[in-house]
């Protein structure tokens, strides 16, 4: 834990100072920084593909905002991005027809360490490789603060924001932003979480269906190739108030179901679920007193798994021994899976989401209609019964056996740092060299 403060602490400081030097709109506190180069990227290779959620069906054309006229310019489609954004220098044409801000409002930087050190600087990146210029977009951080993310949203709007990317603390919340923005003419993207209730033009994700099914998948194989014979789990989730933590758990039961149903495995706890680290720590001490007999757990993200295993570790349980799972290729989670304490983990190639957002907020900002190769999906709204126009991305399950060839490869985290010290023979040992 403390060397995971330490690291949040270093990304937050690299923040601030990018945020003085090139956003035009300083509230919020967060944004484009990043602790590695923004052209290093979470994705396995320079280009990925998209995939349409479990949740969702593929869409045969992209519907238009309330102010679109008919798409011009250069297109793209999900499949267009890559690790050296050239999609966004095509789409120079549709930034310059553009008028008006787009504003860049994100959520916090306590539930992953991912909005300051990537979707930041690749937000940036994307905003100005197609042509715009600090004066034109705004990169804030609602730090945690609801009442803080609804007030970002007005500034925003107040400083000539056209267009809104989004990432709701809750869906409470994205509802309002998204209603005011509406009274406003304003058309806002859903960046990563779903607002449900909502009334966003657009949602841009990773298949978050598929991302639970990924850790499902991964939890079974890691029981078996750590020899649990008897699997007596317990099933985390993230917060009951995040429509990505419900999806997450829709794709991993499907997974787990079968086999608690066939009496194969036993599920003996499901705590409320969190994002705070400390607190799914404690979830997992007071479910794991309970039930002493356990010997794995499904863990949404990287974040939450740490602490748990630094639990498990005081309390003498050995590596390989005791399958977690994670989400989101932290270091420390990345760490954790070299030393044994962790299956795998799913990484998501932010830059991809980074720029479809960016791509849909230039079409939106030029009152064009973006290319249905663009909106490759439509995604449930639960709550209004309706369809949401979507770009859903593909993520992918990494372990000791690909990590070379994936978060290495691309560097999504420097090899001197994941091999450091203690981790350096395991980094041998999976064929990744400092």
């Amino acid at each position: 834990m403390i060397a995971k403060k330490v690291a949040w602490s270093a990304a937050l400081v690299a923040a601030s100072l990018v945020v003085a030097a090139c956003s035009s709109n300083g509230a919020g506190g967060t944004s484009s920084s990043s602790s590695s180069s923004p052209s290093s990227s979470p994705s396995s290779s320079s280009s990925s593909s998209s995939s349409s959620s479990s949740s969702s069906s593929s869409s045969s054309s992209a519907p238009t905002s309330e102010s679109s006229s008919s798409s011009s310019g250069a297109g793209v489609s999900a499949s267009s991005f890559t690790l050296d954004f050239s999609a966004m220098a095509a789409l120079k044409s549709v930034a310059s027809a553009g008028k008006g801000k787009v504003a860049v409002i994100l959520p916090d930087t306590v539930t992953s360490a991912r909005y300051t050190e990537f979707d930041a600087p690749y937000l940036q990146k994307a905003l100005e490789t197609a042509g715009l210029t600090s004066s034109d977009f705004s990169i804030v951080n609602a730090q945690g603060s609801t009442s803080g993310e609804l007030t970002d949203a007005q500034t925003a709007i107040s400083a000539g924001a056209t267009v809104l990317i989004m990432d709701p603390l809750d869906s409470g919340t994205g509802a309002q932003i998204e209603s005011y923005a509406k009274s406003h003419g304003v058309p806002v993207i859903d960046y990563d979480r779903l607002t449900l209730g909502g009334s966003r033009a657009y949602y841009v994700s990773f298949d978050n269906v598929e991302v639970g099914k990924l850790i499902g998948q991964g939890f079974q194989q890691c029981l078996s190739d750590w020899g649990v014979k008897d699997p007596q789990f317990i099933e985390m989730k993230g917060a009951p108030t995040d429509n990505n933590a419900t999806l997450f758990a829709q794709g991993y039961d499907s997974i787990v179901d079968p086999l608690v149903q066939a009496g194969t495995w036993k599920r003996l706890a499901e705590p409320a679920g969190t994002w705070d680290p400390p607190t799914a720590a404690t979830e997992f001490q007071q479910a794991l007193t309970a039930h002493p007999t356990a010997n794995s757990a499904i863990i949404p993200n990287d974040e939450n798994a740490a602490p748990i295993i630094t639990y498990l570790k005081t309390h003498n349980v050995k590596p390989k021994t005791f399958p977690l799972t994670g989400q989101d290729a932290t270091l420390v989670g990345l760490q954790n899976i070299l030393a044994g304490y962790q299956c795998g983990t799913v990484y998501k190639p932010i830059y991809l989401e980074a720029q479809a957002a960016v791509a849909l907020a230039l079409y939106l900002r030029a009152g064009q209609t973006p290319p249905s190769e663009l909106v490759n999906g439509q995604t449930d709204d639960t709550q209004s019964k309706t369809q949401v126009p979507s770009v859903l991305l593909k993520p992918e399950w990494v372990t000791s056996q690909n990590m070379n060839d994936t978060v290495i490869k691309d560097k999504f985290v420097p090899a001197a740092q994941l091999c450091a010290k203690d981790f350096a023979a395991a980094c041998t040992a999976a064929g990744i060299s400092s």
